[in-house]
């Protein structure tokens, strides 16, 4: 089975921390039988080649000075923050649809769309290329269904399309297959992504929480409004009156400055660290070393949330005791008081009464934490994620080529 990607990004050189869990799966494919590509745009004039054995076809949208749409932020915030980079999108768009028709030679089984708004355009047409033989799946991540609906709703007649024009439909969450049904009478597979790293198999639950020793919690992700990073600074006051706990956030973002305002605001310098961007053999030793992860996400004021969360996923793995908001598509993965901790989102007093209690109860999260852990593999693991893909690509090529 031959299957095209289309994607905003992808990674332009080894070392690039762009979506690694696509890379991941696309690796998960590859191992189950599934010949892979890619189409994406390209960035700053990168041409077309390959990544760890992976061909991906880069498109040209502008100047190579220009190409700065994508990859840096997601689109949405691109366009939220600099409206200027609107004028890209006219170029963006005939790039993509040029190289999707030049692709159709390819003749593949399955084109795959991520972000269909608007890349399901493009799989349109690399179906229309190959003379109607390759099947178009269209996967949803809930930001693009949160910017049009409530940023741009008369583009709600194309979203309507991508939907209805694909032989086969996935989201990565319950909360974002109920809004694709919301808009089109499809069904809707719920196949989410998995955690780009893999702990080492010999990594142990954590210990039981000592009492003289800082509590370490943790934080990973993109510094982004919808990550709600304030509302764990805003707990910590209330959390060092019980007892001593140190905060590590990682991940770097336009956001950053707004969280270290925050930090000065709370008076907790001394107990928060911001790392920025890490190495991934260092960010394993953070999960090592922490006590408790925390993903206090929120609905930003562009109406976006966690589509799903894959830190979360990471963090479980290894083994960590995790608490975070009951929103977007977190409950898919955080079962509250089974697979770890569900609390409203922006409540600093809940997150640091929940955090106390983690800490409180050493057996009862040790327990939690293990659970957490056999479902997100059981669950989340790359191979069972590969192995509904190719169920949802073997249906969708029988829904355009008929049984």
């Amino acid at each position: 089975m031959r299957v095209v990607h289309i994607a905003t990004a992808f990674p332009r050189s080894d070392g690039d921390i762009i979506t690694p869990w696509l890379v991941a799966l696309l690796e998960a494919l590859g191992e189950h039988g599934v010949t892979v590509e890619v189409l994406a745009p390209a960035y700053r004039g990168g041409g077309s080649g390959s990544f760890r054995g992976i061909r991906v076809h880069r498109f040209r949208y502008a100047p190579a000075r220009l190409e700065t749409l994508t990859h840096d932020e997601t689109v949405p915030d691109r366009l939220a923050r600099h409206p200027s980079y609107a004028a890209l999108l006219p170029p963006y768009l005939a790039g993509g649809s040029l190289a999707a028709t030049r692709l159709g030679s390819l003749r593949p089984d399955v084109v795959h769309v991520h972000w269909p708004m608007p890349h399901a355009w493009f799989g349109a047409l690399l179906r229309a290329a190959s003379g109607g033989h390759t099947a178009l799946v269209s996967s949803f991540y809930s930001v693009e269904l949160r910017w049009v609906q409530q940023r741009l709703p008369s583009l709600t007649p194309f979203l309507r399309w991508s939907i209805e024009a694909s032989d086969g439909v996935t989201a990565i969450s319950s909360a974002t297959a109920k809004r694709v049904r919301s808009l089109a009478d499809r069904p809707v597979r719920v196949i989410p992504f998995g955690a780009a790293l893999e702990p080492p198999t010999d990594v142990p639950i954590r210990p039981p929480l000592a009492e003289d020793r800082p509590l370490e919690l943790l934080f990973v992700g993109r510094l982004v409004e919808r990550k709600g990073v304030e509302t764990i600074v805003r707990a910590l006051p209330r959390v060092l009156e019980r007892r001593s706990a140190r905060l590590t956030v990682v991940g770097e973002g336009e956001w950053a400055p707004v969280i270290r305002e925050a930090v000065a605001r709370a008076r907790v310098e001394p107990h928060v660290r911001m790392t920025g961007q890490i190495p991934a053999t260092e960010l394993e030793r953070m999960y090592a070393d922490a006590d408790i992860f925390v993903l206090p996400a929120v609905i930003d004021r562009k109406g976006d949330t966690e589509g799903l969360g894959v830190v979360l996923l990471e963090a479980m793995r290894f083994g960590l005791p995790a608490i975070a908001s009951a929103v977007g598509g977190i409950p898919d993965i955080v079962r509250d008081g089974q697979t770890g901790w569900l609390v409203e989102p922006g409540d600093p007093g809940a997150l640091a009464r929940r955090i106390l209690a983690v800490a409180d109860q050493p057996s009862t999260s040790r327990r939690v934490a293990q659970r957490g852990r056999e479902w997100v593999a059981e669950r989340f693991g790359l191979s069972r994620i590969a192995t509904d893909l190719i169920d949802c690509y073997r249906d969708a090529i029988a829904t355009r080529r008929g049984p």
